[in-house]
Protein backbone atom coordinates (compact mmCIF):
# COMPACT_ATOMS: atom_id res chain seq x y z
CA UNK A 1 0.00 0.00 0.00
CA UNK A 2 1.48 3.23 -1.31
CA UNK A 3 0.55 6.84 1.22
CA UNK A 4 -1.69 9.72 -0.76
CA UNK A 5 1.74 11.42 0.49
CA UNK A 6 5.12 11.08 1.90
CA UNK A 7 4.83 10.70 5.87
CA UNK A 8 7.81 12.01 7.68
CA UNK A 9 9.42 8.98 9.78
CA UNK A 10 9.13 11.28 12.80
CA UNK A 11 5.60 10.89 12.57
CA UNK A 12 5.44 7.69 12.64
CA UNK A 13 7.60 6.98 15.12
CA UNK A 14 5.79 9.59 17.16
CA UNK A 15 2.58 8.10 16.51
CA UNK A 16 3.18 3.93 17.15
CA UNK A 17 5.37 5.10 20.12
CA UNK A 18 8.21 3.68 18.79
CA UNK A 19 12.07 4.87 19.36
CA UNK A 20 13.38 6.25 16.49
CA UNK A 21 17.31 4.81 15.54
CA UNK A 22 19.27 5.60 11.98
CA UNK A 23 18.11 8.48 9.75
CA UNK A 24 15.75 10.77 10.92
CA UNK A 25 15.20 12.91 7.65
CA UNK A 26 13.18 9.79 6.09
CA UNK A 27 10.16 10.23 4.25
CA UNK A 28 8.05 6.93 4.21
CA UNK A 29 6.20 6.13 1.15
CA UNK A 30 4.08 3.11 2.17
CA UNK A 31 3.67 -0.26 3.78
CA UNK A 32 4.33 -3.42 2.50
CA UNK A 33 5.59 -7.01 3.61
CA UNK A 34 9.17 -7.77 3.41
CA UNK A 35 8.56 -9.70 0.10
CA UNK A 36 6.92 -7.05 -1.46
CA UNK A 37 9.08 -4.06 -0.47
CA UNK A 38 10.48 -1.22 -2.58
CA UNK A 39 12.58 1.93 -1.08
CA UNK A 40 10.73 4.39 1.10
CA UNK A 41 8.28 1.32 2.12
CA UNK A 42 7.86 0.60 5.88
CA UNK A 43 7.84 -3.02 7.03
CA UNK A 44 8.38 -4.98 10.31
CA UNK A 45 9.90 -7.72 11.60
CA UNK A 46 9.43 -9.52 15.16
CA UNK A 47 11.98 -13.06 14.86
CA UNK A 48 15.03 -12.82 15.41
CA UNK A 49 15.88 -15.30 12.21
CA UNK A 50 13.92 -12.65 10.01
CA UNK A 51 16.35 -10.08 11.35
CA UNK A 52 18.57 -10.01 8.69
CA UNK A 53 16.44 -10.62 5.86
CA UNK A 54 14.09 -7.75 6.90
CA UNK A 55 17.32 -5.46 7.39
CA UNK A 56 18.75 -6.39 4.17
CA UNK A 57 15.68 -5.62 2.08
CA UNK A 58 14.56 -2.77 0.18
CA UNK A 59 12.45 -1.64 2.95
CA UNK A 60 13.48 1.61 4.06
CA UNK A 61 11.93 1.48 7.05
CA UNK A 62 12.15 -1.07 9.64
CA UNK A 63 9.46 -1.62 12.77
CA UNK A 64 11.70 -4.15 14.84
CA UNK A 65 11.27 -5.22 18.62
CA UNK A 66 15.00 -4.96 19.69
CA UNK A 67 17.92 -2.61 18.93
CA UNK A 68 20.59 -3.64 16.33
CA UNK A 69 23.03 -1.79 14.09
CA UNK A 70 21.07 -0.24 11.61
CA UNK A 71 22.10 -0.30 7.82
CA UNK A 72 23.10 3.28 6.63
CA UNK A 73 20.57 5.03 4.92
CA UNK A 74 17.77 3.33 6.73
CA UNK A 75 15.95 4.26 10.23
CA UNK A 76 14.80 1.68 12.85
CA UNK A 77 11.54 2.43 14.48
CA UNK A 78 11.93 -0.04 17.82
CA UNK A 79 9.48 -0.74 20.32
CA UNK A 80 7.74 -4.24 21.99
CA UNK A 81 5.08 -5.19 18.90
CA UNK A 82 5.78 -4.25 16.37
CA UNK A 83 3.03 -6.46 14.60
CA UNK A 84 0.73 -4.18 16.37
CA UNK A 85 2.20 -0.77 15.33
CA UNK A 86 1.87 -2.39 11.77
CA UNK A 87 -1.63 -3.01 12.00
CA UNK A 88 -2.38 0.62 14.20
CA UNK A 89 -0.40 2.18 11.01
CA UNK A 90 -2.94 0.30 8.97
CA UNK A 91 -6.03 1.51 10.41
CA UNK A 92 -4.89 5.24 9.99
CA UNK A 93 -3.71 5.20 6.24
CA UNK A 94 -6.23 2.70 4.89
CA UNK A 95 -9.04 2.50 7.71
CA UNK A 96 -12.59 0.46 7.17
CA UNK A 97 -15.16 2.74 4.90
CA UNK A 98 -18.61 1.77 5.37
CA UNK A 99 -20.51 1.31 2.35
CA UNK A 100 -23.92 3.76 1.48
CA UNK A 101 -24.54 2.19 -1.34
CA UNK A 102 -24.41 -1.15 -3.39
CA UNK A 103 -22.41 0.82 -6.26
CA UNK A 104 -19.98 3.38 -4.32
CA UNK A 105 -19.81 7.07 -5.44
CA UNK A 106 -16.27 6.68 -5.77
CA UNK A 107 -15.94 3.86 -8.10
CA UNK A 108 -14.76 4.13 -11.30
CA UNK A 109 -16.63 1.85 -14.27
CA UNK A 110 -15.34 2.01 -18.03
CA UNK A 111 -17.56 2.46 -21.24
CA UNK A 112 -19.65 -0.37 -22.12
CA UNK A 113 -19.34 -1.85 -18.72
CA UNK A 114 -22.22 -4.18 -18.39
CA UNK A 115 -22.67 -4.82 -14.31
CA UNK A 116 -25.98 -7.11 -13.35
CA UNK A 117 -28.23 -6.41 -10.36
CA UNK A 118 -27.08 -7.37 -6.94
CA UNK A 119 -23.84 -6.33 -7.48
CA UNK A 120 -21.61 -5.03 -5.16
CA UNK A 121 -19.14 -2.21 -5.92
CA UNK A 122 -17.15 -0.58 -3.08
CA UNK A 123 -15.34 2.25 -2.42
CA UNK A 124 -12.16 3.31 -4.73
CA UNK A 125 -12.61 0.50 -7.03
CA UNK A 126 -11.68 0.94 -10.96
CA UNK A 127 -13.06 -1.19 -13.87
CA UNK A 128 -12.72 -0.82 -17.17
CA UNK A 129 -14.08 -1.12 -20.33
CA UNK A 130 -16.26 -3.51 -22.17
CA UNK A 131 -16.77 -5.74 -18.93
CA UNK A 132 -19.20 -8.01 -17.56
CA UNK A 133 -20.14 -8.23 -14.44
CA UNK A 134 -23.08 -11.23 -13.27
CA UNK A 135 -25.21 -10.86 -10.70
CA UNK A 136 -23.57 -11.22 -7.07
CA UNK A 137 -20.59 -10.54 -7.68
CA UNK A 138 -18.98 -8.53 -4.63
CA UNK A 139 -16.10 -6.62 -5.54
CA UNK A 140 -14.30 -4.55 -2.21
CA UNK A 141 -12.58 -1.76 -2.44
CA UNK A 142 -9.80 -0.74 -3.82
CA UNK A 143 -9.65 -3.79 -6.62
CA UNK A 144 -9.08 -2.77 -10.42
CA UNK A 145 -10.10 -4.56 -12.97
CA UNK A 146 -8.93 -4.04 -16.57
CA UNK A 147 -10.83 -4.23 -19.34
CA UNK A 148 -13.10 -6.80 -21.53
CA UNK A 149 -13.18 -8.74 -18.22
CA UNK A 150 -16.20 -11.11 -17.41
CA UNK A 151 -16.74 -11.97 -13.64
CA UNK A 152 -19.62 -14.80 -13.25
CA UNK A 153 -21.84 -14.69 -10.35
CA UNK A 154 -21.19 -14.92 -6.72
CA UNK A 155 -17.27 -14.36 -6.97
CA UNK A 156 -15.65 -11.78 -4.55
CA UNK A 157 -12.91 -10.00 -4.84
CA UNK A 158 -10.64 -8.41 -2.07
CA UNK A 159 -11.55 -10.01 0.96
CA UNK A 160 -9.37 -10.19 3.93
CA UNK A 161 -5.63 -12.65 3.64
CA UNK A 162 -5.85 -15.22 6.05
CA UNK A 163 -3.14 -13.92 7.64
CA UNK A 164 -3.12 -14.03 12.18
CA UNK A 165 -0.02 -13.41 14.35
CA UNK A 166 -0.57 -16.51 17.58
CA UNK A 167 -0.58 -15.04 20.81
CA UNK A 168 0.16 -17.67 24.19
CA UNK A 169 -1.77 -17.61 26.96
CA UNK A 170 -4.81 -15.54 26.00
CA UNK A 171 -8.32 -16.93 25.51
CA UNK A 172 -8.39 -15.81 22.31
CA UNK A 173 -5.28 -16.22 20.94
CA UNK A 174 -5.06 -15.13 17.09
CA UNK A 175 -4.82 -11.59 16.76
CA UNK A 176 -5.75 -10.37 12.86
CA UNK A 177 -3.39 -8.96 10.47
CA UNK A 178 -5.41 -6.51 9.25
CA UNK A 179 -5.04 -6.03 5.41
CA UNK A 180 -4.63 -2.73 3.22
CA UNK A 181 -3.63 -4.57 -0.11
CA UNK A 182 -5.72 -4.68 -3.44
CA UNK A 183 -6.60 -7.13 -5.88
CA UNK A 184 -5.55 -6.54 -10.13
CA UNK A 185 -7.55 -8.22 -12.32
CA UNK A 186 -5.53 -7.57 -15.85
CA UNK A 187 -7.42 -7.32 -18.94
CA UNK A 188 -9.13 -10.32 -20.73
CA UNK A 189 -9.60 -12.49 -17.84
CA UNK A 190 -12.69 -14.64 -17.10
CA UNK A 191 -13.41 -15.36 -13.77
CA UNK A 192 -15.86 -18.11 -13.08
CA UNK A 193 -19.17 -18.44 -10.13
CA UNK A 194 -18.16 -18.45 -6.95
CA UNK A 195 -14.39 -17.88 -6.77
CA UNK A 196 -12.61 -16.18 -4.04
CA UNK A 197 -9.57 -13.73 -4.90
CA UNK A 198 -8.32 -12.46 -1.60
CA UNK A 199 -6.46 -9.08 -1.17
CA UNK A 200 -2.51 -9.05 -0.51
CA UNK A 201 -2.08 -8.04 3.28
CA UNK A 202 -0.23 -4.93 2.08
CA UNK A 203 0.69 -5.97 -1.67
CA UNK A 204 -1.13 -6.68 -4.38
CA UNK A 205 -3.03 -9.80 -5.77
CA UNK A 206 -2.29 -10.29 -8.98
CA UNK A 207 -4.07 -12.09 -11.95
CA UNK A 208 -2.44 -11.70 -15.38
CA UNK A 209 -3.78 -10.59 -18.77
CA UNK A 210 -5.58 -13.34 -20.69
CA UNK A 211 -5.72 -15.64 -17.63
CA UNK A 212 -9.36 -18.01 -17.00
CA UNK A 213 -10.74 -19.38 -13.98
CA UNK A 214 -13.34 -22.00 -13.53
CA UNK A 215 -15.57 -21.64 -10.87
CA UNK A 216 -15.13 -22.00 -7.11
CA UNK A 217 -11.63 -21.47 -7.33
CA UNK A 218 -9.75 -19.66 -4.12
CA UNK A 219 -6.84 -17.82 -4.75
CA UNK A 220 -4.54 -16.47 -1.17
CA UNK A 221 -3.26 -13.16 -0.42
CA UNK A 222 -0.34 -11.84 -2.50
CA UNK A 223 -0.52 -14.31 -5.22
CA UNK A 224 0.62 -13.33 -8.81
CA UNK A 225 -1.06 -15.64 -11.77
CA UNK A 226 0.67 -14.82 -14.68
CA UNK A 227 -1.05 -14.37 -18.35
CA UNK A 228 -2.68 -16.87 -20.15
CA UNK A 229 -3.03 -19.29 -17.37
CA UNK A 230 -5.99 -21.67 -16.98
CA UNK A 231 -6.60 -22.75 -13.62
CA UNK A 232 -10.05 -25.55 -13.49
CA UNK A 233 -12.65 -25.66 -10.54
CA UNK A 234 -12.21 -26.34 -7.08
CA UNK A 235 -8.28 -25.53 -7.04
CA UNK A 236 -7.06 -24.23 -4.02
CA UNK A 237 -3.83 -21.47 -4.07
CA UNK A 238 -2.21 -20.77 -1.01
CA UNK A 239 -1.05 -17.26 -0.32
CA UNK A 240 2.29 -15.57 -1.74
CA UNK A 241 2.47 -18.41 -4.67
CA UNK A 242 3.28 -16.94 -7.73
CA UNK A 243 2.10 -18.79 -11.35
CA UNK A 244 4.18 -17.64 -14.45
CA UNK A 245 3.05 -17.62 -17.71
CA UNK A 246 1.06 -20.31 -19.41
CA UNK A 247 0.30 -22.22 -16.48
CA UNK A 248 -2.34 -25.18 -16.34
CA UNK A 249 -3.64 -26.20 -13.13
CA UNK A 250 -6.73 -29.11 -13.44
CA UNK A 251 -9.45 -29.81 -11.12
CA UNK A 252 -9.06 -29.84 -7.34
CA UNK A 253 -5.41 -29.14 -7.68
CA UNK A 254 -4.09 -28.19 -4.34
CA UNK A 255 -0.93 -24.84 -4.28
CA UNK A 256 1.23 -24.25 -1.23
CA UNK A 257 2.24 -20.92 0.33
CA UNK A 258 5.59 -19.22 -1.24
CA UNK A 259 6.54 -21.10 -4.18
CA UNK A 260 7.06 -20.75 -7.91
CA UNK A 261 5.51 -22.78 -10.97
CA UNK A 262 7.44 -22.14 -13.89
CA UNK A 263 5.87 -20.99 -17.54
CA UNK A 264 4.19 -23.74 -18.81
CA UNK A 265 3.88 -25.88 -16.46
CA UNK A 266 0.59 -28.51 -16.03
CA UNK A 267 -0.25 -29.99 -12.93
CA UNK A 268 -2.87 -32.49 -13.19
CA UNK A 269 -5.95 -33.05 -11.49
CA UNK A 270 -6.05 -33.49 -7.25
CA UNK A 271 -2.28 -32.71 -7.23
CA UNK A 272 -0.66 -31.41 -4.40
CA UNK A 273 2.06 -29.04 -5.00
CA UNK A 274 4.47 -28.53 -2.24
CA UNK A 275 7.40 -26.84 -3.65
CA UNK A 276 8.55 -25.06 -6.57
CA UNK A 277 8.17 -26.94 -10.52
CA UNK A 278 10.12 -26.33 -12.89
CA UNK A 279 9.23 -24.71 -15.95
CA UNK A 280 7.51 -26.81 -19.45
CA UNK A 281 6.43 -30.32 -17.08
CA UNK A 282 3.84 -32.06 -16.47
CA UNK A 283 3.22 -33.15 -12.74
CA UNK A 284 1.03 -35.54 -11.37
CA UNK A 285 0.50 -36.81 -7.37
CA UNK A 286 0.73 -35.64 -3.69
CA UNK A 287 2.95 -34.30 -3.67
CA UNK A 288 3.60 -34.15 -7.29
CA UNK A 289 6.36 -35.43 -9.21
CA UNK A 290 7.03 -36.05 -12.94
CA UNK A 291 3.49 -37.14 -14.35
CA UNK A 292 5.29 -39.93 -16.35
CA UNK A 293 7.17 -41.23 -13.57
CA UNK A 294 4.44 -41.08 -11.29
CA UNK A 295 2.18 -42.99 -13.67
CA UNK A 296 4.83 -45.80 -14.58
CA UNK A 297 5.06 -45.96 -10.04
CA UNK A 298 1.07 -46.70 -9.75
CA UNK A 299 0.96 -49.00 -13.34
CA UNK A 300 4.08 -51.44 -10.94
CA UNK A 301 1.41 -50.77 -7.87
CA UNK A 302 -1.41 -52.50 -9.72
CA UNK A 303 1.08 -55.62 -10.19
CA UNK A 304 1.96 -55.73 -6.63
CA UNK A 305 -1.19 -58.90 -6.11
CA UNK A 306 0.33 -60.54 -9.23
CA UNK A 307 4.21 -60.27 -8.23
CA UNK A 308 3.04 -61.71 -4.63
CA UNK A 309 1.25 -65.03 -6.14
CA UNK A 310 4.16 -65.89 -8.28
CA UNK A 311 6.36 -65.38 -5.28
CA UNK A 312 4.50 -67.29 -2.63
CA UNK A 313 4.55 -70.21 -5.27
CA UNK A 314 8.32 -70.43 -5.71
Amino acid sequence: MKFEAPVAVTEIAAFIGAELVGNSQLMAAGINEIHKVTAGDISFVDFEKYYNASLQSAATIIIINKKVDCPEGKALLVLEDPFSAYVKLVNRFRPFEPATKAISDSALIGEGTVIQPNVFIGNHVRIGRNCLIHPNVTIYDHCVIGDNVIIHAGTVLGADAFYFKKRANREVIYDKMVSCGRVIIEDDVELGAGCTIDKGVSGDTIIGRGTKLDNMIHVGHGTVIGRNCLIAAQVGIAGKAKLEDNVILWGQVGVNKDLVIGKGAVVLGQSGVAGDLEAGKVYFGSPVQDAKDRMKEIKWMKRIPEIWEKVKGL
